[in-house]
């Protein structure tokens, strides 16, 4: 059993008004039940942060079991599981200890945050993290029409200071920091991104046929019947392997994103690794353009009629579309804007971001289709919008607003 703590815990970063029960915001799910993962209360209690009851915790979805609540002691925290390989190994919090490493050498004031790394287990691949009581996370805010221009620009900033770290962790700043485990961060993973499975362009494995819903292979369908979009995605894995690489979060989207008491985070780190940014740059503006799509087809966006978008002709669609688009890639820009004030991209960075934005469109319409057995309007006005900047990324740099300013440095 291996308990890494981070050097920049202290009592004050979990102790957080702890005479009010103020709840998180963010959507909330039934957790696991804590006697069926009896390593969560150990790790805590061996870090001296008390033990959680079963009573008010909540969970926050997601692939992993998580549990967030106020231990006996006081203490806020989100408590979250990861996958371990059959060996016994996590590389998913190997990754993320790699980043709480990386993220010592972050000067005072840097515009990247991210939740407090209390204490981890690395045998039973269990983390601890500073809860942050009344977050709201960017999914949220952007369906609230909150994550604006200028939060926008606060996520760019933080993005570009992720990409402007060097990719070697900090020493640990005082001797007991080290004792307690610190000094053992991890090497960064250098492992090219899973994301998108090349093999699978071909054809899925047998086992991922039977673990996917109708929708999700008539989605992969798209994909293997385009030989174009087939060719521009080796031509984006070529340009990738070429770039320049740079501590990279790799699973960016709005809900890695968290706002809390006025102030910006960035979380879940399990597939940070030396990458190329164009990555990250890349799926923020994905992000972006399927919610654009989506506010095509939502009720409550501006449609009348209780069928919203789902009755459109083809020349309304691409009206509404355009429409959308032009309401939201302003945010791309503010993003990109905010990122130049931190990271001086390579020059073919623009163009690849565009790529990789048309791949997340797809990635996007994967994941939605989890539940459905055909694709609906929005799964394919996303595919078409992927195919387009995946065929043509030059094309779509200036209209996604990744310009240089005038006068900034090169």
């Amino acid at each position: 059993m291996t308990t890494t703590t981070s050097a920049t815990a202290t009592t004050s970063d979990t102790a957080t008004t702890s005479d009010t029960a103020e709840q998180p915001t963010l959507q909330r799910f039934q957790p696991t039940d804590l006697d069926a993962s009896p390593e969560v209360n150990a790790l805590l209690e061996r870090l001296g942060l008390g033990s959680l009851a079963t009573e008010g915790l909540a969970s926050f979805g997601g692939r992993n079991d998580n549990w967030a609540g106020r231990t006996s002691g006081g203490h806020q925290v989100f408590v979250k599981t990861v996958a371990r390989t059959p060996e016994g190994g996590s590389p998913q919090l190997e990754r993320a200890l790699a980043f709480e490493g990386l993220a010592r050498r972050l000067p005072a004031g840097s515009p990247l945050r991210t939740p407090g790394h209390l204490g981890s287990d690395r045998t039973a691949a269990v983390g601890v993290y500073r809860l942050l009581p009344g977050a709201r996370s960017g999914s949220e805010l952007a369906l609230d029409d909150e994550f604006d221009e200028e939060l926008c620009r606060e996520a760019g900033r933080a993005v570009g200071a992720l990409h402007a770290l060097p990719a070697v962790p900090a020493v640990p700043a005082t001797p007991e920091a080290a004792a307690d485990g610190d000094a053992d961060a991890p090497a960064i993973d250098t492992e090219e991104a899973p994301l998108p499975p090349m093999p699978w362009l071909e054809a899925l494995p047998w086992y991922a046929v039977q673990e996917r819903s109708m929708g999700q292979i008539a989605a992969w369908r798209l994909v293997q019947d385009d030989a174009e979009v087939i060719a521009a995605l080796h031509a984006l894995r070529a340009a990738e392997r070429s770039a320049p690489h740079a501590p990279t979060h790799c699973d960016l989207r709005f809900d890695q994103f968290l706002r809390h008491d006025g102030t910006l985070y960035l979380c879940d780190w399990e597939e940070f690794r030396l990458a190329d940014p164009a990555r990250d740059v890349g799926a923020f503006a994905g992000e972006w353009l399927f919610h654009a799509t989506y506010q095509v087809f939502a009720p409550g966006a501006g449609q009348d009629g209780p069928a919203a978008g789902f009755g459109l002709d083809h020349a309304e669609i691409i009206e509404r579309g355009a429409a959308s688009l032009r309401r939201f890639t302003p945010r791309i820009t503010a993003f990109w804007q905010g990122y130049l004030e931190q990271h001086t991209p390579d020059p073919g960075l623009a163009e690849r971001a565009a790529a990789f934005a048309g791949w997340h469109m797809f990635d996007r319409l994967l994941a939605t289709a989890e539940l459905h057995a055909t694709l609906n309007p929005v799964a394919r006005a996303a595919a078409g919008i992927g195919r387009t900047l995946l065929l043509n990324p030059a094309g779509a740099v200036a209209t996604l607003g990744f310009t240089q300013p005038s006068g900034s440095p090169r």
